[in-house]
């Protein structure tokens, strides 16, 4: 089986129709019922599936020595037969099964080895472990509920692993981006569509880079380059044991093989896959594995996810979900960037290559989706999307525009994650006495974080066409906006305090430990920090006469709490 003819990619049409395709034809029916979404039955297959096929066509068109452009890829997707071209050269990376070499498997691990052997449900990022078993743990994912994949489904599994994988202990790497990192791309709807391009396309077309991001190592690199499981592990690794960017192919950054694995394929074997259903004549069910896989070191740089560094002098860090979820207060960081003491976030190269091209505006979205990871257990699978709004300013013409936007919403997000913090607060101080309360408090916040999103995405639309607008002079003239979110986050705290904190004291029989925990709040939201925050008054004003003023005025939220 070979991946690049093969129709193994679970896809929608917009008609409905659910079938399988090779990667050619993600432009097939343009014109007549095109490709408009992945549709496999798990959502990080979905995720992976998606960066495998922009890691195709980055290295093919790559290695095919011709610069991108997305414009004309965006509106003249050229038909699957010339993909299927484009291709060609690279069949041979792609065969799944065999004696030779195989996709995302150790060419040299044979059964001298004395390798481990896994079944083939242990490929799957959320799948219990051996002591989840020990302990009858396995209450949600059941350790019999994957035992049996089709050659497709185990692909897909073998490819979002070695994306994704996170620590599997002694020896057994973790990805390039390490365990379970953050990835960001860019969705693209346009405005007109006369010549409609395929939805599916759409997304890969977006986060294509310049062919210039991959130069400087070799013009023409051979295929163990770029794929590592075309040759044994310790010709990629060397004496050094790691593999440094300037070791290989900067395109391996798409296909890093952190893990030894090699598929068992079974003469006959044939049944029901128990992940999407399909009836086949081979069923994978086990897999050989050893430790001490590819190790990458050195300043590896995914296009595909946002960075962090603590320092300047730092180097930069994949970015990783975390449990607090993805809300709008990281929305800076993934599309503009953001620099804060301690914090600085650069955008993923592929949105920030996107921002620099010529495409006309459309609805734009960012899509993220990651695991977060407690080293080998997956707490949560992350899945958003956010607006991009029509950026970046400078491109238009707003000199110095995207500062202007960067200042602004920076603002706004502090004010939320002050505001936030504070209602967590008196959340707590609300239910227990000297603040000693055991449990997770994290349904406030994302009450907090959900409620408020509209406005803040609505606040952030109107700054952004106020920078174009007036350049600048915009900062001076958002000071309305960023009073309307000052009261925003008021409202949506004290309502929150209302619903949640008051209704849990009153019950416990503790009015007047509410009513402390009540005034502490009001006193944080109408103080001078939160003010000073938002950029509304100086940053040289006091904080006591804030106080004052929050504990003598009137107003009606006053009564909200009884």
């Amino acid at each position: 089986m070979n991946l690049l003819e093969e129709r193994w990619i679970p896809i929608r049409r917009a008609s409905g129709r659910r079938e399988r395709i090779a990667p050619h034809q993600v432009t097939d029916g343009i014109d007549t019922d095109p490709v408009v979404a992945l549709d496999a039955p798990r959502p990080d297959f979905n995720g992976a599936l998606i960066q495998f096929l922009i890691g195709l066509v980055q290295t093919a068109w790559v290695l095919r020595d011709q610069d991108w452009d997305r414009e004309e890829m965006l509106w003249s997707p050229p038909p699957p037969v010339e993909l299927e071209r484009m291709f060609a050269p690279l069949k041979e990376a792609f065969q799944f099964d065999g004696d030779g070499p195989r996709f995302m498997q150790d060419l040299t691990l044979k059964p001298t080895d004395d390798p481990a052997q896994n079944e083939i449900s242990a490929l799957l990022i959320d799948f219990p472990g051996a002591q989840a078993f020990e302990k009858n743990a396995d209450h949600f994912v059941k350790r019999d509920s994957a035992g049996a994949m089709c050659p497709h489904c185990a692909a897909t599994a073998l490819f979002c692993l070695m994306t994704n994988a996170p620590s599997g202990g002694v020896g057994h790497r973790t990805s390039l981006r390490g365990g379970g990192p953050l990835t960001t791309l860019v969705t693209y709807v346009p405005v007109t569509l006369e010549h409609p391009p395929s939805a599916l396309w759409r997304d890969v077309a977006c986060n294509i880079l310049e062919r210039s991001a991959f130069v400087g190592w070799k013009q023409r690199p051979c295929l163990a380059d770029v794929f590592p499981w075309m040759q044994a592990i310790d010709q990629t690794m060397g004496r050094s044991g790691e593999v440094q960017p300037n070791d290989v192919s900067p395109l391996q950054v798409f296909w890093a093989m952190p893990r030894r694995i090699r598929l068992h394929f079974p003469g006959s074997g044939a049944g029901t896959c128990a992940l999407c259903g399909l009836q086949t004549s081979q069923l994978i069910t086990h897999y050989d594995t050893k430790n001490y896989g590819l190790n990458y070191k050195g300043c590896w740089q995914h296009p595909l996810s946002p960075y962090y560094r603590s320092r300047p002098k730092d180097p930069l860090l994949p970015v990783h979900p975390q449990p607090d979820g993805m809300t709008y207060r990281h929305w800076l960081g993934w599309v503009l960037g953001s620099k804060r003491p301690g914090r600085e976030v650069v955008p993923a190269k592929a949105v920030q290559s996107f921002h620099s091209s010529r495409v006309e505006p459309g609805q734009l979205r960012l899509w993220a989706f990651g695991y977060d990871m407690d080293n080998m257990k997956a707490r949560c699978w992350y899945e958003t999307t956010l607006p991009l709004f029509d950026l970046p300013l400078d491109r238009r013409g707003a000199a110095d525009g995207n500062d202007v936007v960067v200042g602004i919403v920076d603002r706004l997000i502090s004010a939320a994650e002050y505001v936030v913090f504070s209602l967590r607060l008196a959340v707590r101080d609300a239910w227990s006495a000297n603040g000693e309360l055991r449990g997770d408090l994290g349904f406030v916040e994302a009450s907090f974080w959900n409620r408020t999103e509209q406005a803040f995405f609505a606040i952030v639309e109107r700054a952004i066409r106020l920078v174009r607008q007036h350049g600048r002079d915009a900062d001076d003239l958002s000071t309305p906006l960023r009073r309307e979110w000052l009261e925003t986050l008021r409202r949506a705290a004290l309502r929150i305090f209302d619903e949640v904190a008051a209704r849990g004291s009153v019950e416990a029989g503790n009015p007047t430990r509410l009513a402390a925990a009540y005034r502490g709040l009001r006193q944080r939201l109408y103080g001078d920090e939160l003010q000073r925050t938002l950029g509304l008054i100086p940053a040289s004003a006091g904080a006591a006469p804030g106080k004052r003023r929050a504990r003598g005025r009137k107003t009606p939220a006053n009564t909200e709490t009884t």
